[in-house]
């Protein structure tokens, strides 16, 4: 076993949900040694070609990273190991914290084509393949946005990837809508956490009352200009908003979580032109966190 890669313990929680063959044809090669050969290129980020020998060809672990990218087989993997940490109770829901940041852009994600070729009975643009390809250009170059939910015990539960310069407020709702644990036992999966804590940035009244009618406590605190306006209309701005130091003193969590995902190299600078498999990496990042835990 080399640096990096999979234990025989972390192997053994993972093989459960991994795709059993391809569905026509053959059947995949071994799975542990490709998934291998993606964490070594997460950890470190140099480019594909570049992989070692030991992890077999370069294009076969880029190719299953891509496919399992597109369709949903890193999402399933990384949900189905929340449910089996949520069956053990090992989810703190106490507190979810939702945090983003910033990652730049290498040039080599940038150029990627527009628009695709137009094929004769199917659609025009795949379903995996955005418009903007989640990149923002900025005064320092491209950049592309993580925004997470990330549990008490530091690690990610929720994510999603936007240009670099879309604002952290509008995105809560869709990150929250993305966190899904499923129940093994059955019945409907898990979407609210007990509270939830985020900085001013998702101060907004539209945040606010989607919290309300979800029933999710909040500890969120108010921007000083929402405070001075809400105080100018009188009985008509209505009450303060609730806000909890002590609990707030937990924001920390979520921090810590992005801490964690940024060791990734490949994560904290993006390579990858397409966003649907830099959206896939950062999955890949958090598997990676679960599977440790």
């Amino acid at each position: 076993m080399g640096r990096g890669d999979l234990s025989d313990a972390e192997w053994a929680r993972l093989v459960p949900h991994l795709p059993r063959n391809i569905g026509r044809g053959g059947r995949w090669k071994c799975h542990r040694k490709v998934i291998n050969g993606i964490l070594f290129r997460l950890r470190t980020g140099i480019p594909w070609r570049d992989l070692p020998t030991r992890f077999g060809k370069w294009q076969t672990v880029y190719d299953r990273h891509r496919r399992w990218s597109a369709d949903g087989t890193w999402e399933k993997i990384l949900r189905s190991l929340q449910a089996g940490a949520d069956a053990e109770g090992r989810i703190d829901w106490s507190m979810v914290g939702v945090d983003s940041t910033v990652c730049r852009a290498h040039q080599h994600a940038a150029g990627a084509r527009k628009r695709v070729p137009r094929v004769p009975g199917k659609r025009t643009r795949p379903a995996w393949h955005r418009p903007d390809e989640a990149l923002g250009r900025s005064r320092g170059g491209l950049t592309t946005k993580i925004h997470l939910a990330s549990e008490g015990g530091r690690r990610p539960l929720a994510l999603l990837i936007t240009p670099g310069q879309w604002g952290d407020g509008p995105q809560m709702i869709p990150v929250l809508e993305r966190l899904r644990v499923p129940r093994p036992a059955g019945g409907h999966p898990r979407t609210r956490p007990d509270c939830l804590s985020a900085d001013k940035a998702y101060s907004s009244r539209r945040n606010r009352r989607y919290l309300r009618r979800c029933q999710i406590r909040h500890t969120i605190p108010e921007r000083r200009d929402q405070r001075t306006h809400r105080r100018n209309r009188g009985s008509a701005g209505g009450r303060p908003a609730g806000f909890n130091r002590e609990l707030y003193a937990r924001r920390n969590e979520v921090e810590r979580t992005v801490n964690a995902l940024k060791d990734f190299r490949a994560a904290a600078t993006r390579y990858d032109k397409r966003a649907y498999v830099f959206q896939g990496t950062v999955t890949v990042a958090a598997v990676r966190l679960w599977l440790r835990a």
